[in-house]
């Protein structure tokens, strides 16, 4: 991370170019007040570091921290499909499930950091065990990870392949995850009532080839109106739009958006 830092402030200088802040979107909880990241499972040698003060020391300039899907809702706000709007949450769908929360233009983190966990909530309380110790979470059935663990280890891609073929198995998985993203939908248009509801990420392509379905069962779950007034938008992974993550966390904090 330091040498690809070293590398970007080396090209911004021989362009003349001032970098006023360095942002960092990791695949974790970060405590808020502290600064701290509580949490990484991806990358456990993380936990328990001041990642921002460690690289705010190291280059001599403001440096803030913050989970990945954070970061990007802040991007999708500030640059893309949210942008003039005051709300809008995304909904990271990868091998787990991340979301990032914007409401009335401020980052929702939550009081310890784990705002945005809606891969663990649940959409069918009878449901399976999830990897969190809990059940049901909708991250065993939309995620890739969870559809792959639900065909007997088969990549994600090749059961969304199968289905289209006309595969039974392959079809009754899909459909099922297609129903679970669809009803966290309805709960995010219920609970928060956002702008815009953004679903990207690894399987995001996937998902968008079967829109209209995923927006049926997010219709039996939404109250009518609420959902007739929220933009759904579901879109492939852009690894662009993700680089812009953290450079929008830098802004949030250093442009007086944050709180």
């Amino acid at each position: 991370m330091t040498a690809l830092l070293e590398r970007v402030l080396g090209r911004a200088a021989g362009q003349g170019l001032t970098v006023g802040a360095i942002g960092v979107g990791v695949p974790g909880s970060v405590d808020p007040t502290t600064g701290v990241i509580v949490e990484s499972h991806h990358t456990p040698e993380l936990t328990g570091h001041h990642l921002g003060r460690a690289l705010g020391a190291r280059f001599a300039l403001p440096a803030f921290v913050d989970n990945d899907v954070n970061a990007l809702a802040l991007s999708e706000w500030m640059f893309g499909l949210g942008r003039g709007t005051n709300s809008l949450v995304v909904l990271a769908t990868g091998t787990g499930i991340g979301a990032g929360i914007v409401l009335d233009g401020r980052l929702v983190r939550g009081g310890a950091g784990y705002a945005g966990e809606l891969g663990h909530a649940p959409v069918r309380f009878d449901g399976r065990s999830c990897w969190c110790g809990g059940r049901g979470c909708l991250v065993v059935y939309a995620s890739g990870r969870g559809i792959s663990e639900a065909a007997g280890g088969r990549a994600a891609p090749l059961v969304f392949q199968a289905a289209t073929a006309g595969d039974a198995a392959a079809s009754a998985i899909v459909d099922e995850a297609c129903d679970a993203l669809g009803a966290m939908i309805g709960t995010i248009v219920n609970g928060l009532n956002p702008d815009v509801v953004v679903v990207t990420g690894g399987v995001a392509a996937a998902y968008a080839a079967r829109e209209a379905r995923v927006l049926r069962a997010a219709g039996r779950h939404a109250l009518a109106l609420a959902l007739s007034r929220t933009r759904i938008a579901i879109v492939p992974g852009n690894k662009h739009a993700t680089v812009r993550g953290p450079a929008a966390l830098a802004f949030y904090e250093t442009e007086g958006l944050a709180p």
